[in-house]
């Protein structure tokens, strides 16, 4: 396994410039997940690192050795792509090995990779069928077995389980996290729009807007610490709620109201310097009497073990509430909310204030 380094990355497609000088450090066996909505560039930065897009700016290193010049098939890399990209008229087995014949490979140690990759990835009874008697599920495993006879230094994945339905994707993902550990932690780096994808499998999120990354973390730092209002926005589902204040001094306290008039006493905040409070779904709870928030359940979402309640604030914006299954308010019912768990604010630039928090109560 190897370790990449991307410096001052720049890709331009004519005068467009999509990738707009990104730096990331990734460990070796690190399982890092590159996500962002359609048209971040994170599929093009995958891309270059393969060696299947050019290098516009910046150094691109592999287990120490700059690959900007070096041919996809030496960088110690392989790619699983989107569509799984199988030659109908030939075996699993015979897709799976095509790469190591084409590389002059002796045909034993084809046969021995390949049966090794099936054991892992639990289609060795499938090796003799060809890709129209797979299910997609099933053609995807080979994709990746296509890639694991390699023995590439890095693993790519771009995008793999977006062509799976539901449950699928959920039985591919538990199979690629599997996969991670049994092949003693090899680097992975993975794409996809998909934050539920990112949080479930990687070691390291990076996320990525318009061609730059806007934070590079945990999942749970990213979860719990992020560091804008994109970040707040993207990971989490539902997605954090967003409520704009404005902040004042009063005394020698600073206090945030809310759109109806209601307020917060905060700590560590001055004046004017907060524009938004954002609050997870399970950060709010039922209140009895006075509470900071009060409105009308407009929506419910049932899920089983948890709901979702959508209500309809005084001012008319809607905010989504966790509540244990079998616990959930029914529609039109009136609901007062207190402030649970971590609050985030976020100053006009939507930067992150950790320094801020809700005041305690005085006594």
């Amino acid at each position: 396994m190897a370790g990449l380094s991307l410096k001052g990355i720049r890709k331009n497609f004519g005068s467009a410039e999509v990738i707009k000088g990104v730096d990331i450090d990734i460990a070796p066996g690190e399982f890092c997940v590159f996500v962002g909505p359609s048209g971040c560039g994170k599929s093009t930065l995958l891309r270059m690192i393969a060696g299947l897009e050019e290098i516009s700016a910046g150094e691109l290193s592999i287990g120490g050795r700059v690959v900007n010049d070096v041919d996809p098939s030496e960088r110690g890399a392989a790619m699983v792509f989107q569509t799984y990209a199988l030659y109908p008229h030939m075996t699993v087995a015979r897709n799976m090995g095509f790469g190591l014949r084409m590389n002059g490979v002796p045909r034993d140690v084809v046969d021995k990779r390949v049966r090794e990759a099936a054991r892992i990835l639990q289609i060795e009874d499938l090796l003799k069928r060809k890709p129209k008697a797979l299910s997609g599920g099933q053609r995807q495993r080979v994709a990746i077995g296509r890639a694991i006879v390699r023995d590439p230094e890095v693993f790519l994945f771009d995008e793999p389980l977006s062509n799976l339905d539901a449950e699928l994707r959920v039985a591919t993902r538990l199979e690629i996290a599997k996969l991670h550990r049994q092949l003693d932690g090899a680097t992975m780096i993975y794409v996809t729009h998909d934050q539920v994808e990112a949080m479930t499998l990687a070691d390291k999120i990076v996320v990525l807007r318009a061609g730059r990354i806007e934070q590079v973390g945990t999942p749970m730092d990213l979860y719990h610490r992020p560091a804008n209002l994109f970040v707040a926005g993207f990971i989490g589902s539902p997605k954090m709620n967003f409520i704009t204040v404005e902040t004042r001094s009063q005394g020698d306290e600073t206090v945030a109201t809310l759109p109806d008039g209601r307020t917060l006493r905060l700590s560590g905040a001055q004046a004017n310097q907060v524009k938004t409070l954002g609050l997870r779904a399970d950060q709010l709870e039922r209140a009895q009497g006075d509470a900071p928030l009060t409105g009308v359940v407009a929506v419910v979402e049932r899920l089983g073990d948890a709901d979702f309640a959508w209500v309809r604030t005084e001012w008319g914006q809607e905010i989504a509430v966790r509540f244990p299954g079998g616990t959930t308010p029914d529609p039109d019912e009136p609901l007062a909310l207190r402030l649970s768990g971590r609050t985030h604010f976020f100053d006009a630039d939507g930067i992150a204030l950790p320094e801020v928090s809700i005041a305690p109560a005085k006594d």
